[in-house]
């Protein structure tokens, strides 16, 4: 009988303590800078949408240059280890720092390679957004070490306890002779909209590509770069874990894109910190747009040779204007009915796709997740506040998980995804916001039952520490202010 009362009386704490909670997050929810002092201290779980590259901050890739003394072309700040070509235009970053200079490129260099100081005029977001990862390639592919560090540190101070990103592609040997005997013929079966003479085409691809060895490069890319990079850095540790996401990338020629995501599932298979595939680049570049079922086909077909691989998919980061209207109808649609996502990434495009509220009631039967990145869908698509299709996804009772995309890029972090939902959909409660932190944890892609089970216990610890901090703060005074975000 003693067993019961306690326990009963230590549910009893916990519903009052959430409830108080509850309270004091609704008296605050209109103070932008109380919300980010509460979300800065709360458990956030895990980041699940997040690429490696874009998410050090530029500052980090500016000071790795000038280590480096690369050289800079002082017209078009175009950063290379190598001096390309003759002439003054070019010169050491030493050279630049000699002449009193270095500050003042050091800012320009942080404007081209985030969002830092946009202007909503000067070009196109998205192009701002996309075209940063091409000027910072330089430091991003040869900083990894001190850059996943970076990562670590900040996620601990903002009391995020795990991350899954998108670290890399794996690199490998050209394949020009199948590409020219192939792509032609994945086109033709994709405008013939044929998926079983399009699932034989690929298994023909498939034992090419084996005869090249390219399932040599997954396990290179899965020893020599994922596990020792992880296992060297001392990653993982009683307050953080990280795993990794592998990918293929979506503007490339079909053979290309296969070969690539061959690999990123044969790498997946094999090593437990490459825990999930994905696939990158701008959803509504050219390409993309063309291949877009064939992708899916690819998916579809790598999952049946390796179906113990999880994958989440860019499906959906499209809006009105930036495509034909009639090309938002159902890439949702086609990467979880057709491909078979386990999550998907962004997810706005939505409310335009065809049978909408039946694609929602199958995420839900089928436990899909989505990803919701607010920043990043405010920045590239110019979609926020009640355009967000964020609400349509709560009333189905969609999975959802918050994330931050590319924070360095946008300067952002995971807190800021918290205190715009607080400050912008007041159907979000904080248990609704509770459930969201759990779902990053049981909707991630990690493969050991104890790292999960661990860090579901770290976050039950952490939420009662939590908790017990702002029930010291219920009867401080809370000024309101007039306006929302």
């Amino acid at each position: 009988m003693k067993k019961y009362l306690v326990i009963f009386f230590t549910l009893l704490f916990f519903s009052t303590s959430a409830q108080t909670v509850h309270q004091y997050l609704e008296k605050i929810r209109n103070n932008p800078a109380m919300l980010t002092a509460f979300f800065s201290q709360m458990p956030k779980g895990g980041d699940l949408h997040h690429h490696y590259s874009g998410s050090v901050y530029a500052e980090t890739f500016v000071n790795y240059v000038i280590a480096q003394d690369c050289f800079i072309n002082r017209t078009t700040l175009e950063v290379n280890d190598k001096k390309p070509s003759a002439g003054q235009e070019w010169a050491r970053l030493s050279e630049i720092k000699k002449e009193g200079l270095l500050e003042e490129y050091k800012f320009r260099l942080l404007q081209r390679w985030s969002v830092k100081d946009y202007n909503g005029v000067s070009g196109p977001s998205d192009r701002q957004f996309f075209d940063s990862f091409n000027h910072f390639d330089i430091a991003s592919e040869h900083n990894i070490d001190s850059g996943l560090l970076e990562l670590k540190k900040r996620a601990i101070q903002e009391n995020v306890s795990y991350i899954e990103t998108m670290l890399a592609s794996a690199k490998c040997g050209r394949t020009d002779d199948l590409s020219l005997s192939f792509d032609p013929r994945l086109q033709f079966v994709q405008k013939q909209n044929n998926a079983e003479q399009c699932r034989l085409l690929l298994d023909t691809l498939y034992q090419e590509l084996l005869k090249k060895e390219v399932i040599a490069c997954a396990d290179d890319f899965s020893l020599n770069t994922v596990t020792k990079l992880h296992q060297s850095l001392k990653i993982d540790d009683d307050s953080f874990t990280m795993r990794y996401q592998t990918y293929t990338v979506r503007i490339l020629e079909a053979t290309e894109v296969f070969k690539r995501l061959l690999i990123a599932f044969d790498a997946a298979s094999k090593n437990p910190l490459i825990v999930g595939v994905n696939i990158l680049s701008p959803e509504n570049n050219d390409v993309s747009m063309r291949d877009y079922w064939l992708h899916m086909q690819m998916f579809k077909y790598c999952h049946n040779k390796y179906p113990q691989v999880k994958y989440s998919m860019h499906a959906g980061e499209l809006t009105l204007g930036l495509v034909k209207p009639e090309e938002l109808s159902w890439h949702i649609n086609a990467a979880v009915r057709e491909a078979g996502a386990s999550r998907i990434g962004h997810g706005v495009d939505l409310p335009y796709e065809s049978k909408s509220y039946d694609l929602l009631r199958y995420m839900k039967e089928k436990d899909v997740a989505v990803e919701i990145n607010l920043t990043s869908n405010e920045f590239i698509l110019k979609i926020k506040g009640d355009r967000h299709p964020i609400s349509l996804y709560k009333e189905f009772q969609v999975p959802i998980v918050i994330s931050s995309d590319d924070a360095g890029v946008l300067r952002t972090n995971l807190t800021e995804q918290y205190v715009l939902l607080a400050a912008r959909y007041p159907q979000f409660n904080y248990e609704d916001i509770k459930k969201l932190v759990y779902n990053s944890i049981n909707y991630s892609f990690i493969k050991e039952p104890s790292v999960r089970q661990k860090l579901l216990l770290k976050l039950n610890k952490d939420f009662i520490r939590f908790e017990q901090v702002i029930l010291s703060q219920k009867k401080a005074p809370v000024s309101q202010s007039p306006g929302k975000r």
